[in-house]
């Protein structure tokens, strides 16, 4: 039977077309030029197959919106240097050239468009503009001159000219971008800092975020033009309260670059994510949002965080916080938050593994796990797990792990496997099963916790990583932690071992067992 369907009235037809064509004259201002500058400078359109979608780069934002244009033409002409550079290298000339152009034409829509929207341009940006046209006309016109140049040496000489050119003229479009960028970026930290009104502020910060997301580059220019300062003076203006998870939101994404971690020391930053953490009046998303701040200052893959002095005055309130975010979380991106900022602070130091200590974390963790509500996904129990392995170091912690059930916990995070089998799921599956074998191991210097681990099969587990790579997805760091864990077990309950696999896993050195395990095409238990 046909499915019943509704045709479509006058006004909603109307709809659609008026929606549609406003939209294709949108775009037209930016490709037409394009592509008539193509027809008439670059004649003709070439037909390799690496043409196609050229004019595709050519869509751009509407008018009025100046920082969304130098986004747009930014990337553009970005990609466009970066092909150029490709074909430049093959020396396919006829390809240069019409690229060249292309060129062009987005460097002069780019400068005439930005003027026209910004609506005043400094004396320092006319002098870039100038010559980032003069380059531009150069380049067009040397490529041209190589079309007509058969002579493969005089060719060579023309090709490094070339490059040169593109070199200088790449350096010239970066300049401008970041003074256009900068500009941009004043006008919205200025609007934050001097707004009183909430919706003009939620905008603004909305602005801002969506720009942190686009790289490290502008984030470092936001940090550099007081957008950390503007921010903070938002979360602690209780007028804003509804805005402080966005104004977090934007703060954690800043502060993946230096500048960010910097501004955010100058204006006693951790001090204020210290009191929202531990305001209960805040709500949970806000909690969370500053979470993530925390989490970002204390990231271990980044080496400027190790220098945040101010963190260790506050680092006790923050700690007890988390631990208490962790448990009350309702949801597994609260709990996700939280926990990744208590794994980040064990590495940043170990005062904070004897306050976890203290605070009973580990009974609040191990809970977690059986709570599919906020522990569902490997990013998740990689963040737990990462938390007992820097926990394991202490000697009280064993106890913890056994009055708690824990290695039975461990048991199960060494079987941890993807289930989308995306490469960040693979790879987050890998550092549970690492982390497993490295907290397992740690924590067998205790006898108890080693015949535990035995009693449970773990031993069986280990060599089933060792022997079989697809087990641990070929993962050589996997294999590392296994073998030192097995042998840690073996040397308490060697009785649990099988002569073959003593022989090949334990009592060679470390890296002739390596060796072996890692050539293993199948499993041989």
């Amino acid at each position: 039977m046909q499915p019943r369907t509704r045709a479509l009235t006058r006004s909603e037809l109307h709809l659609m077309q008026v929606d549609s064509v406003q939209r294709w004259m949108e775009d037209l201002k930016l490709m037409t030029e394009c592509e008539c500058m193509c027809v008439l400078q670059a004649k003709p359109i070439s037909l390799e197959e690496d043409a196609q979608g050229d004019l595709i780069l050519a869509g751009g934002s509407g008018p009025g919106d100046p920082l969304q244009l130098l986004l747009k033409r930014g990337w553009v002409i970005s990609t466009e240097l970066r092909r150029i550079g490709q074909k430049l290298a093959q020396d396919r000339w006829a390809r240069v050239h019409s690229m060249s152009v292309r060129l062009t034409c987005h460097a002069r829509s780019m400068v005439s468009e930005y003027s026209a929207a910004s609506r005043s341009s400094s004396q320092e940006m006319g002098q870039i503009e100038k010559l980032l046209m003069e380059k531009c006309s150069e380049l067009s016109a040397v490529t041209e001159r190589c079309l007509q140049v058969e002579n493969e040496h005089i060719l060579k000489s023309m090709k490094a000219c070339v490059s040169e050119t593109l070199s200088t003229l790449g350096q010239h479009f970066g300049q401008l971008l970041e003074l256009a960028l900068t500009r941009e970026v004043q006008a919205l930290v200025r609007k934050i800092d001097a707004s009183d009104n909430i919706y003009t502020t939620e905008s603004t910060t909305g602005n801002l975020f969506s720009l942190t997301q686009e790289g490290a580059p502008l984030c470092r220019i936001i940090a550099k033009e007081g957008g950390v300062v503007a921010l903070f003076k938002v979360c602690r203006q209780d007028s804003f309260r509804c805005l402080y998870p966005q104004a977090l939101r934007t703060l954690a994404s800043i502060c993946c670059v230096e500048e960010g971690v910097h501004q955010l020391e100058k204006v006693d930053g951790v001090l204020c994510l210290a009191d929202i953490l531990t305001d209960d009046s805040h709500s949970e998303a806000t909690r969370a949002e500053a979470a993530a701040v925390v989490a970002q200052v204390t990231s271990p893959h980044l080496p400027f965080t190790q220098h945040l002095s101010s963190f260790l005055e506050s680092m006790e309130e923050i700690v007890t916080a988390l631990v208490k975010l962790c448990q009350e979380a309702s949801s597994g991106e609260v709990f996700l938050l939280a926990s990744a900022a208590l794994a980040n602070i064990t590495f940043f130091d170990t005062m904070a593994c004897e306050m976890l200590l203290q605070l009973k974390a580990i009974r609040v963790l191990l809970e977690a796990c059986s709570d599919k509500q906020r522990v569902d996904t490997p990013y998740t129990r990689d963040q737990i797990v990462t938390i007992l392995a820097n926990m394991s170091v202490l000697e009280q912690c064993a106890s913890d792990i056994i009055q708690e059930n824990g290695v039975q916990l461990i048991m199960g995070l060494l079987s941890e496997k993807p289930r989308s089998g995306t490469p960040a799921e693979v790879a987050a599956c890998e550092r549970v099963q690492q982390k497993a074998a490295v907290t397992l191991a740690r924590l067998s210097r205790d006898p108890d916790v080693a015949r535990e681990a035995v009693r449970l099969s773990c031993m069986s587990r280990l060599i089933e990583l060792c022997r079989s790579p697809s087990e641990r997805n070929s993962s050589d760091a996997v294999l590392v932690a296994c073998l030192a864990a097995l042998r840690r077990l073996a040397g308490v309950c060697p009785e649990g071992l099988q002569d073959s696999d003593f022989q090949q896993l334990v009592q060679p050195r470390l890296v002739d067992s390596f060796l072996l395990c890692s050539n293993m095409e199948e499993s041989f238990v």
